[in-house]
């Protein structure tokens, strides 16, 4: 099984700046959101569904997985929206009912609200993690019983969120268990709710941090779509350790006045709408 789209190049920029242009709109609607985060993985995102994540899908959007992600850092599911509505498998106007009563589309990712797209609840930060090492080791063993070539399990944290001990917990174990199907994400914008990471808790050397664990780590651009995949495609799913990538990223990439300003993470355009799009739409 392959990715049903394999695109690169512009093909592949396009599909991240139109991810970003519908979070914008979105979250202006909806008078709320966490733009930042959203914006900082879109180039993400989109090389992950669009090249990257092996499955198939039906004319009605039902989808079968080999590999699978996991939104760790759940407050960014407007990225997710965003990107399913990229896909298709979402309408542009059920985007603006983001946030509101009866909504399909909650403030977290919810499986029971878009069941077979969303593979499970997250938000409390620390959980996503633990919970795709789990899903990592259930492939091995079904792999090992003959049942299938062992599907992958792509895990996207924020780096404040590595400041939860669940994450470190889970490390110890996916590097005991040779748990080589399991990547790790990390969108390091280096800003979390209120301030800069470093002024709050310093997560650096983070790279050391992660091969003391035992860990195989590669960082790259993360707000360059092909470096993106090219690094995920690159991996070595051979060598019994888990993977992380720590992908380089901008909190608001993408409009000029919610780069790397910390009080972006919350918060949502409105009579700057119309300037964000249009700078989205040349780049």
């Amino acid at each position: 099984m392959e990715n049903p789209f394999k695109e690169s190049g512009e093909a592949l920029h396009r599909r991240a700046q139109e991810i970003r242009k519908k979070i914008c709109i979105m979250n202006a609607t909806a008078k709320s959101g966490h733009t930042g985060g959203d914006m900082s993985e879109a180039d993400i995102l989109a090389a992950l569904y669009f090249h990257v994540l092996r499955y198939e899908v039906d004319a009605g959007h039902a989808v079968r997985w080999h590999d699978e992600f996991i939104l760790s850092k759940g407050h960014g599911v407007g990225g997710l929206y965003s990107c399913f509505a990229e896909l298709g498998w979402l309408q542009d106007e059920e985007l603006l009912t983001y946030l509101k009563d009866d909504s399909r589309l909650p403030g977290h990712p919810v499986r029971q609200k878009l069941p077979g797209w969303v593979t499970v609840n997250t938000g409390g930060l620390g959980h996503g993690l633990p919970i795709a090492a789990g899903f990592a080791m259930a492939k091995q063993r079904h792999a090992a019983r003959g049942e299938g070539a062992t599907g992958r399990v792509f895990v996207l944290t924020g780096d404040g969120e590595l400041e939860e001990g669940s994450n470190w917990e889970v490390a110890m174990a996916a590097a005991h268990f040779e748990l080589s199907n399991l990547v790790v994400i990390v969108d390091r914008n280096r800003l979390q709710l209120a301030d800069f990471t470093h002024n709050i808790m310093d997560l650096d050397p983070l790279d050391e941090k992660f091969r003391a664990f035992g860990f195989e780590v590669h960082d790259v651009n993360g707000n360059h779509a092909d470096s993106v995949w090219k690094q995920m495609e690159s991996l070595d799913f051979e060598n019994e350790k888990p993977k992380v990538v720590i992908v380089h990223t901008i909190k608001g990439r993408g409009v000029s006045f919610m780069e790397n300003v910390p009080a972006w993470h919350h918060k949502f355009p409105d009579d700057q709408l119309r300037q964000a799009l249009k700078e989205l739409d040349h780049a």
